[in-house]
């Protein structure tokens, strides 16, 4: 493999514009483009390659989401199409975690909203690789899990490698230098 970067997640979503509105005003994303709807009625080529019904149909939105994040959100018209979101503990289940600079803010500023529900009171981790980091799960009406935390300066997992986790980022709008 020649990998050099993730370049995009893909998240399946029961309504696009409804999920772009969230991303947009909730989490302050931008839109680079939108695209479909696209299928192959009279062909297979759905199912060759893309794993899904021969009849399927989907729209797209691709986002920019902070410094680092492409996330494409795809809603689908499928005649076999399951619209149950997965929970957490579900095979495909997933979730999408952003580092904030104060949890009691974030906290606050996702309260306020009627398309999230708080799951439980922040939490901090007291132990482990990653002592200190505090954390809360929300759900999006939609099905999205998403989990804000705030990172303390240093975790005890850095003493095991030289590697690191990214951030945190000096804003949210920042963008690495794309010439090199």
């Amino acid at each position: 493999m020649t990998a050099r970067n993730v370049h995009h997640v893909g998240v399946t979503v029961p309504d696009l514009d409804e999920a772009v509105t969230f991303f947009v005003d909730a989490l302050d994303c931008d839109v680079l483009y939108r695209k479909g709807p696209f299928g192959d009625p009279d062909g297979d080529s759905m199912e060759r390659r893309l794993d899904v019904h021969p009849d399927a149909r989907a729209s797209l939105a691709m986002l920019r989401c902070g410094p680092t994040m492409n996330l494409e959100l795809f809603e689908w018209d499928a005649p076999d199409q399951d619209e149950t979101p997965p929970k957490n503990s579900d095979v495909g289940g997933m979730h999408l975690a952003l580092q904030v600079e104060d949890l009691g803010t974030a906290v606050e500023t996702m309260a306020d909203r009627d398309d999230v529900r708080i799951l439980d009171e922040p939490q901090t981790n007291d132990s482990g690789p990653t002592e200190g980091l505090r954390y809360v799960y929300c759900r999006v009406e939609w099905g999205l899990y998403l989990e804000l935390l705030e990172t303390p300066d240093r975790m005890p997992y850095a003493d095991e490698t030289d590697e690191r986790l990214y951030g945190p980022a000096p804003s949210w709008t920042f963008r690495p230098d794309s010439s090199e």
